[in-house]
């Protein structure tokens, strides 16, 4: 079935609207991305298109585009200090791919078979690419149903990751919500007043003027940002999206880039949009079919892997002085990355926060950790798992 252009974005943009209408009913109790996602395969499988999204505007040179300014705009939202802070948020999210690879590994493969973990673990620790890099091995080597099972991964972990994920930065949220409450953190200006003298120190570019930070000003530099970061990836032997947000961040630290950059060019909600269309396309491949072949070791897997990543990054969270909630939940982003790691966190803090004070406490503590964590695990662990596995299978 063909739409027009209109009636195809209308489409798309009112299962969107729908989650998120649902998301803010229930407090985040739904999330949105996991309503949105259940409609989109409902549709696929009865009365939608499977190419709605792409023939809604949404296909790939403007999906990419938009993840390049995206991240190049996560970069802005941390300084340099914040960033490396973040260590502690790499190590946990790395000891929960050490947990999904343990249980996976042992009581998977007693289970369900050495070729089927071999082809369903990197996908679980990551994100697309590491799904077409076992799907692709594998329909090589004439596996038809274990190419199925890779690709499959990737499309359903989602549907665990979105609900447990909020339901454990929903009580992450209050926990720091309360601290606020108490008196015991103390919002003040301050404080605001000293991480700008911090940026400062660093700043080699005066702040553009007020008047002069346009829609187009702004989404000038990010692309320029972004178009050097890509330029410098292979010379840094770095994944192109890990450089732009690298990038966002020295670019806010010099004073080239504005803040919450496309927040101010008033361009994020368009291109968090276009990605998250685009996210739930891939959808369009899980047909009934392809989930009753493989339904049994792809759910036990799954079980398998995020109770694995679970206890390990609880473990070394708790060392790390972080909470299992917190720690839980940045391995789980593992099993969606980004911009659903944002989405969760924003849905999350929103919902269990009493005033803008609280809220943007929660959103400072949880986002950075949050982002790294999706980094860590989608962006450079799952590739270079999926590397490995290749040669396994």
């Amino acid at each position: 079935m063909d739409f027009s252009v209109t009636q195809a974005f209308s489409i798309v943009l009112l299962i969107l609207a729908v989650g998120e209408l649902v998301s803010m009913k229930t407090k985040a109790m739904i999330p949105s991305v996991f309503v949105s996602a259940v409609l989109f395969i409902i549709g696929f499988w009865t009365i939608l298109p499977g190419d709605i999204v792409a023939q809604s505007s949404f296909a790939t040179p403007v999906v990419y585009l938009s993840m390049y300014l995206l991240l190049t705009h996560m970069g802005t939202l941390m300084s340099l200090k914040e960033l490396l802070a973040q260590w502690k948020t790499l190590v946990i999210a790395l000891a929960g791919i050490i947990g999904i690879i343990t249980l996976t590994m042992t009581i998977g493969n007693l289970l369900f078979g050495w070729e089927n973990v071999v082809a369903a673990t990197p996908p679980l620790t990551g994100g697309v690419v590491a799904s077409i890099l076992m799907s692709t091995a594998a329909a090589e080597r004439g596996l038809t149903s274990i190419a199925v099972l890779a690709t499959a991964m990737y499309v359903i972990q989602g549907f665990f990751g979105y609900p447990i994920t909020s339901f454990l930065l929903k009580k992450e949220a209050g926990r720091l919500a309360d601290k606020i409450k108490s008196g015991e953190i103390e919002m003040t200006s301050t404080g605001e007043e000293e991480a700008d003298k911090e940026e400062s120190k660093f700043r080699i570019i005066p702040p553009l003027p007020e008047k002069y930070q346009t829609t187009y000003v702004i989404l000038f530099k990010l692309g320029l940002v972004a178009a050097l970061s890509v330029m410098a990836a292979p010379i840094l032997h770095l994944n192109e999206f890990v450089v732009c947000m690298l990038f966002g961040v020295i670019g806010r630290e010099i004073g080239f880039l504005e803040e919450k950059a496309l927040v101010k060019s008033g361009s994020f909600g368009f291109l968090i949009t276009i990605l998250m269309a685009f996210i739930f396309a891939g959808l369009s491949d899980a047909t009934p079919e392809m989930l009753t072949e493989i339904a049994v070791p792809l759910f036990g897997i799954i079980v398998l892997g995020i109770s694995g990543m679970a206890v390990v990054s609880a473990l070394v969270g708790k060392a790390f002085g972080y909470t299992k909630e917190m720690s839980i939940s940045i391995a789980m982003t593992a099993l969606y990355g980004f911009p659903a790691n944002y989405i969760l966190t924003i849905e999350s803090a929103r919902a269990n926060t009493r005033n803008d004070e609280e809220y943007q406490y929660a959103v400072d503590e949880m986002l950075p950790k949050m982002l790294v964590g999706g980094f860590a695990t989608v962006t450079i662990a799952s590739v270079i798992i999926a590397g490995f596995f290749v040669k396994l299978l």
